[in-house]
């Protein structure tokens, strides 16, 4: 199925179906960032960027929210 193919069939959806297919793609891109982001984390590519967080925080330059 093409992009095109998916948006009319999107664009033809009802109010309630609209609603609860952006709830459901709202928790599918989520569910995608974590995966990305675990990755990313087991892979080493976020080391450095924890390490300057971690510096930051115990200079109290950061504070949690």
């Amino acid at each position: 199925m093409s992009i095109k193919e998916l948006e009319l069939l999107v664009s033809k959806l009802s109010s309630e179906e609209l609603t609860r297919f952006a709830q459901w793609f709202e928790e599918f891109m989520a569910d995608q960032w974590d995966r990305q982001i675990e990755a990313d984390i087991l892979a080493g590519r976020l080391g450095a960027a924890g390490k300057r967080a971690d510096e930051a925080f115990e200079a109290g330059r950061a504070t949690p929210p």
